[in-house]
């Protein structure tokens, strides 16, 4: 725990907070603090006055999760000011209640700048949350719209898949990274309600599920049976966006390769 730094940083965002900021009224023109009072954090994070001002001077003891979190909401700290709040006080940052299955417009943006390149998002449940035209090209039209997710394509057939030489690998890494997600987002109702979809709608997913697999994202390299294309030799390469527990896979070809060029052609139809 760097207490000092932890106390810096508290007192920063309390002074750089105003109180309509905060849904509090101000209280005239003579206010001695250039954000909020004291007073008014401890307020707003339900703890006692005392507890937060020995915070605040490095007196204070280890804070809990719970501490940590209600303070966070009080000074109305972002995703990775909230982390860069647990990290001084010890601890790793828990994630929110749900998967996020929003992406962030500067992930989406990074899509469009990839024309050779085919690219999605997931989420932490594997909802296609974000995709680039060549990646529809490459998956099949039905990718998107909101309904696309890569572990009922896998395990139940929901959707268009093609023959590729990892199908049994990405089995276990859906399994592995569900299992991830299960535990982080224990209330997710659509979490809740695919896993339960999962289990009873496929015996491979169950005995993989209770094979407990584990798997770190990285690259892989797989051959992809296309109907247009034919074979393709892809590179499978995992980005992480840890802020919102999703993954940025990129789909390529070396170059020079048969596979490239069949990459541009579809890369061509699609836009």
């Amino acid at each position: 725990m760097a207490r000092q730094e932890l106390a810096h940083y508290l007192r920063d965002r309390r002074a750089a907070l105003r109180p309509h900021e905060v849904g509090l009224a101000a209280t005239g023109t003579d206010r001695r603090t250039p954000g909020l009072r004291r007073e008014e954090v401890a307020e707003l994070a339900h703890m006692s006055v005392d507890y937060y001002t020995r915070l605040e001077q490095a007196r204070g003891p280890r804070p809990s999760t719970r501490i940590l979190d209600a303070l966070a909401r009080a000074l109305r700290l972002t995703p990775a000011e909230r982390s860069h709040l647990f990290r001084l006080a010890g601890s790793s940052a828990p994630p929110g209640i749900s998967a996020v299955r929003r992406v962030r417009p500067h992930v989406a943006r990074m899509l469009e700048r990839l024309p050779d390149t085919g690219a999605i998002v997931t989420d932490a449940a594997y909802d296609v949350v974000a995709w680039n035209p060549l990646a529809r090209a490459l998956l099949g039209a039905d990718l998107g719209g909101g309904t696309t997710n890569l572990a009922r394509r896998r395990f139940l057939s929901r959707g268009r898949m093609y023959e590729s030489s990892s199908t049994e690998e990405f089995g276990h890494i859906v399994v592995a990274r569900l299992r991830r997600a299960a535990d982080r987002y224990p209330h997710d109702p659509q979490l809740a309600a695919l896993l339960a979809e999962l289990h009873a709608g496929s015996g491979e997913f169950r005995q993989i599920w209770e094979a407990r697999p584990v798997h770190a994202p990285g690259h892989r390299t797989k051959t992809l049976d296309h109907p247009d294309a034919g074979a393709l030799r892809l590179n499978c390469d995992v980005l992480l966006v840890p802020e919102d527990d999703q993954e940025v896979v990129l789909m390529t070809a070396d170059p020079g390769t048969p596979s490239v060029r069949a990459l541009r052609r579809l890369a061509t139809q699609a836009t």
